[in-house]
């Protein structure tokens, strides 16, 4: 008989192996979410919950709680339903939708508290197992436990989550015997609505306040991730993940609820505070609530110990730290047993410190940070109405918004230097993740987000005054004729513009020249390495000073528009007419200029020095805010001084009897115009013996005349010895805004 053929989801969803997905919504995701919320906390703590809040405090402490997971689970499942989630289950929703930095930055740590909270999970059960047989060293329960669920994790998922039914139905048996209590006559005790929050043992009972108790029991809420950590095994992740997390989230919550009314009646406030194992001594048959204590605990760290490993895989598959890929591998059974050995080696070392009191709220930070992420993709995504944004499973966009802030909000409760630390950590991963420079190997949502948040900015930025010379940047328009002669300006072009502004290459021919649009792209990667924004775009042109006008008047509209039209001055005379027209035309769209002539046997130089040759401003030497056609030239001259870090000069020639006069000038503009750096300098004489006599630079920056006679302009490379650049305005710059 012929296998059925695929269903269209199952094309659309990938080629993943049939040995990896193939956990269903009850057993994938239901059943151990369920039972990694039916923790220690239940069994331990809520009666000490009770008994300092009160039933109403309680209810409303396990309100709030609920609240902030529930809303975090809707928001995971509207998520799970618009993207094609892969293996690492929170980590992959964060990558998808953020980019591998941010899930990385957030993967990293929430592996680590995964992994870690195995440990804590060991030492819960080690002490229940006391209670039984306080004789038994703590070691080596410890070690005999990790063994067991070590062997577990490593054999196969599906052994674990078959013993994960015969724990539930020893929960399910612990219940019974705390229901079947009300049928004794135990349950006579008067409600206590309200608490005093008289603490605990631990501080004499010395008083507490109600956020303390709030973030003693918010643990119990977490742990919705266990299925979720799955994903990449489950049939069905976008059914399965919604339903299985909602449904024991539901159940979960029905039975906090109903455990404290029955703790309430079945015990007074002063046992309630101090006897943390009152469920244990109250219940109608004591030994099933303590196999619901010891299963709580072994199940959660069963989970811990089977979800963990995935999200470590699913961050080798990504390369997300060094050598990471060997913990991508899988075992023929689907298994990613490298993955396994590591988070083995891990648990083993912490087990090996006794004690995790002092991490402990670290790792529930880790979790509240997942669980803000999440929430703040979905956030996102609600509010730039993208087209791609359609999930099967909406949500109000109230939800989102109230529980990132109530994972933010909740952080601080609980402890808000594990919450600044726990911050630190993760940006301080981002950075280390985005200075990796990690292979995106699908797309996520930034570049959407980057676009709306562009789009938002240049309608600001369009009902705002046009010349806003303070927002001044140099966005640089060049026109190519060759690969050639942009090779031998790239560096100067660049740090002209670095690092705010922008690089529009137009590459123009008269045939699909492929070489030229290569080297434009080429260009445009090498600009973008070096942190520089650029663009290109290719016209098919027989007239090269049209499609320089075409391309001014065109990208006049456009958001990033140049300013500032960068032409390169050969020294043969083939295209000086062109040129002149070009820079007409320039003129006349109020672009400003850049000529740069190469001084071909010196070339940039050293790049350690500049001189900006002004006008003398006799005989009145007054400043005010207009300069004439130097703004451009100091605006470029201090670009390149930053960029260089080379010294600025600033000079202007005059005749013997006005040199104090233009010192003083200089000095007063130098102050206004903030380049406290720069250095004024007078030339005494002809501007020609300037040229011959002035300390050498590596680039001489003049205005450019309104008709300049380029072949005098060819002459200036020969008397400074330097490249050079003649400089207009377009008339929007001013270097003393």
């Amino acid at each position: 008989m012929n296998k059925p053929g695929k269903t269209l989801q199952e094309k659309v969803e990938g080629d993943a192996s049939e040995i990896k997905q193939k956990y269903g919504t009850f057993a994938g995701v239901f059943v151990p979410t369920l039972l990694t919320i039916l923790g220690v906390i239940l069994f331990l703590r809520q009666g000490w919950v009770v008994g300092n809040a009160g039933l109403l405090g309680s209810w409303i402490i396990v309100s709030i709680a609920f609240l902030i997971v529930t809303f975090t689970a809707l928001s995971m499942s509207c998520i799970t339903t618009n993207i094609r989630i892969k293996a690492g289950g929170a980590y992959s929703i964060i990558s998808q939708s953020l980019g591998l930095e941010v899930g990385g930055s957030v993967g990293i740590p929430l592996y680590l508290a995964q992994t870690l909270a195995i440990t804590m999970y060991i030492f819960g059960f080690r002490e229940g197992w006391q209670y039984i047989f306080p004789d038994h060293p703590a070691l080596l329960v410890d070690f005999l436990v990790f063994g067991i669920l070590f062997l577990i994790a490593f054999v196969s998922a599906k052994l674990a989550f078959r013993i994960q039914y015969l724990i539930l139905a020893i929960i399910i048996a612990a219940l019974v015997s705390v229901a079947a209590s009300i049928f004794t006559a135990d349950m006579q005790h008067e409600i206590l609505w309200w608490g005093n929050y008289p603490g605990a043992p631990e501080n004499n009972f010395e008083g507490i306040s109600f956020w303390v108790v709030f973030a003693v029991f918010f643990p119990a809420a977490t742990g919705i991730m266990a299925g979720a950590n799955m994903s990449g095994e489950l049939k069905n992740p976008k059914k399965s993940i919604p339903i299985g997390t909602i449904g024991a989230i539901v159940i979960s919550f029905i039975v906090y609820m109903g455990a404290g009314y029955w703790l309430s009646k079945i015990a007074t406030t002063e046992e309630l505070v101090s006897n943390y194992n009152i469920m244990i001594d109250k219940a109608f048959w004591s030994p099933a609530v303590l196999g619901g204590l010891l299963g709580a605990t072994f199940s959660s760290a069963l989970a811990s110990i089977v979800g963990a490993p995935r999200i470590l895989q699913a961050l080798g598959d990504h390369k997300i730290f060094p050598k990471g890929d060997i913990f991508s591998e899988l075992a023929k059974n689907g298994e990613p047993r490298n993955a396994i050995i590591m988070t083995g080696i891990i648990v083993l070392l912490t087990l090996l410190l006794r004690d995790l009191n002092t991490v402990a709220p670290l790792i529930t930070m880790f979790f509240l940070i997942t669980y803000m992420m999440i929430n703040l993709v979905v956030f996102i995504e609600q509010r730039m109405n993208m087209i791609s944004f359609r999930p099967t499973f909406p949500i109000p966009k109230f939800v989102s918004a109230i529980g990132a802030l109530g994972c933010l909000i909740t952080m601080f409760i609980i402890n808000a230097v594990f919450g600044l630390v726990a911050m630190g950590l993760v940006v301080g991963a981002y950075i280390y993740l985005s200075n990796r420079k990690l292979d995106v190997p699908y797309g996520d949502m930034r570049s959407g987000l980057f676009v709306s948040i562009a789009e938002w900015a240049a309608k600001r930025v369009s009902m705002l005054p046009e010349d806003n010379e303070r927002a001044w940047k140099a966005n640089i328009l060049v026109p190519v004729r060759s690969s050639r002669e942009l090779r031998g300006s790239f560096s100067l072009i660049q740090n002209l513009v670095y690092p705010r502004g922008s690089v529009s290459l137009i590459g123009i021919s008269d045939t699909e020249e492929d070489d030229l649009t290569e080297s434009l792209i080429n260009f445009s990667s090498s600009f973008l390495r070096e942190n520089t924004y650029a663009r290109w775009s290719f016209i098919k042109s027989n007239n090269f000073q049209d499609a320089v006008l075409y391309s001014i008047q065109t990208l006049r509209g456009s958001f990033f528009s140049p300013n500032i039209l960068f032409l390169r001055l050969l020294h043969d005379e083939t295209y000086d007419e062109e040129i002149s027209n070009i820079m007409a035309n320039a003129r006349m769209n109020n672009m400003g200029i850049q000529l740069y002539i190469e001084d071909t046997v010196a070339q940039l130089g050293r790049t350690a020095s500049i001189n900006v040759w002004m006008r003398d401003k006799g005989p009145d030497w007054d400043l005010d805010m207009d300069l004439g056609n130097i703004d451009l030239a100091l605006l470029m001259a201090y670009k390149l001084k930053i960029n260089w870090d080379a010294k600025l000069r600033i000079v202007t020639v005059v005749e013997e009897s006005e040199v104090e006069n233009a010192y003083n000038y200089l000095e007063n503009m130098l102050e206004v115009a903030r380049l406290k750096d720069a250095e004024p300098h007078v030339e005494i004489g002809s501007f020609q013996e300037a040229l011959e006599n002035m300390p050498r630079a590596d680039v001489d920056i003049f205005g450019l005349p309104e008709e300049p006679d380029l072949k005098n302009l060819r002459s200036y490379v020969e008397m400074t010895r330097s490249a050079c650049v003649f400089v207009a305005d377009s008339g929007k710059e001013n270097i003393l805004a």
